[in-house]
C-alpha cells in the first residue's frame, strides 16, 4: 500500500471516529452514569432471587420504595398474618410500600409444599397480590446456608429485634427508601401493629 493510500485511510478512520462521537456525544458519560448508579445501589437491594413462578427477580427494582421482607410459611401458627400483610399491601402500595413474601421450610417444616402449592394456598385463602419469591433458606443450619439477602439482613443491628439468625417464621425486615434496614420485628408482632405502621408511615414520608 502506497504512503498516500495509508495516509488517506488513516484520515477516513479518524473522521469516522469523530463522527461517531458527534452522533452520540453522551456515550461516555452515559456509561459512567450507569456504573455510578450500580455503585449507589443499596446492599440490601443488590441481590437477585427468583419469583414463586421461577422467574428471575432483581431486587434493585425496589429501589426508592419502602420494602418489607417477610419469611413466610403456610402451616404456622402465624400464617394468619398473611391477611394483615395483604391489607397493608392494599393500603400502602400506591404510597410506595412493597411487601415481599419469602417462603422458608426451616422452621418446623411448615412450608414443605411446591411453589405451585404455595401460590395456590396464599392466593386462594388470603387473596395475596404482593410479591412472592421462591422458597429459600433464611438462616445457616448445618449444611443449609442462608440465601444472600437474609444473610445480609440478619447481620444488621436493627431495632427492636437486633441482629442474629432468623428465629422463626414471619419475621419482618423493613427497609427505608434508601435501602437501609430500619426495623426488624419478631414473629409475634403483627404486620399491622402500631409500631410497624408507625415505622412504615415515617419511612414513606421521607
Amino acid at each position: 500500500m502506497s504512503m498516500y493510500r495509508k495516509t488517506l485511510m488513516a484520515g477516513i478512520a479518524a473522521m469516522a471516529l469523530v463522527s461517531g462521537y458527534a452522533a452520540n456525544p453522551n456515550a461516555s458519560s452515559s456509561a459512567v452514569a450507569d456504573e455510578s448508579s450500580k455503585t449507589d445501589l443499596p446492599k440490601a437491594l443488590s441481590f437477585k432471587m427468583n419469583t414463586l413462578e421461577g422467574e428471575a427477580a432483581d431486587l434493585s427494582k425496589y429501589a426508592g420504595k419502602v420494602v418489607m421482607f417477610v419469611n413466610v410459611a403456610s402451616k404456622c401458627g402465624y400464617t394468619g398474618q398473611y391477611d394483615a400483610l395483604q391489607k397493608l399491601n392494599v393500603a400502602y402500595k400506591d404510597k410506595g410500600l412493597v411487601i415481599v413474601g419469602v417462603p422458608c421450610n426451616q422452621f418446623g417444616s411448615q412450608e414443605a409444599g411446591t411453589s405451585k402449592e404455595i401460590r395456590n394456598f396464599c392466593t386462594s385463602k388470603y387473596k395475596v397480590t404482593f410479591d412472592m419469591m421462591e422458597k429459600v433458606n433464611v438462616k445457616d443450619a448445618g449444611s443449609e446456608k442462608a440465601c444472600d439477602l437474609f444473610k445480609y439482613l440478619s447481620e444488621q443491628d436493627a431495632k427492636p429485634l437486633g441482629k442474629g439468625a432468623v428465629k422463626w417464621n414471619f419475621e419482618k425486615f423493613v427497609l427505608d427508601r434508601k435501602g437501609n434496614l430500619v426495623g426488624r420485628f419478631n414473629s409475634g408482632t403483627e404486620p399491622d401493629s402500631p409500631e410497624v405502621i408507625k415505622l412504615i408511615e415515617a419511612s414513606l414520608a421521607k
